[in-house]
């Protein structure tokens, strides 16, 4: 798939799988990479965009299996980001697959 695409979507995936349950990075990478193939590298830096912009707030919470882990909690704003960011894309999957039955029917 497009790097660009897949980077432009990302911000969406991130904000749907914490508004479902708070998630520590590997977790989130882990949740989305079930559909869609990332990498650590990619979504940290978001993580840290998002984070910086109010998206959701982080808490540490004890592992089992380690040091304390970094955990994200979507806010008020996340919620609303998601909501609006979802919209607009079924808008433009709706148009992108308009255009391609059109397409198939001239075909």
């Amino acid at each position: 798939m497009n790097t660009q695409l897949k980077k432009g979507i990302l911000e969406l995936c991130v904000l749907v799988v914490l508004d479902r349950k708070d998630c520590y990075g590997y977790e989130l990478v882990s949740e989305i990479s079930k559909n869609i193939q990332i990498s650590d590298g990619t979504i940290y830096p978001l993580l840290r965009r998002l984070n910086q912009e109010g998206y959701f707030d982080t808490y540490l919470r004890e592992s089992q299996e380690g040091p304390p882990r970094k955990y994200y909690r979507l806010t008020e704003l996340g919620r609303e980001t998601k909501k609006q960011l979802l919209e607009e894309w079924l808008d433009f999957v709706k148009g992108v697959n308009s255009i391609i039955r059109e397409a198939s029917i001239n075909e």
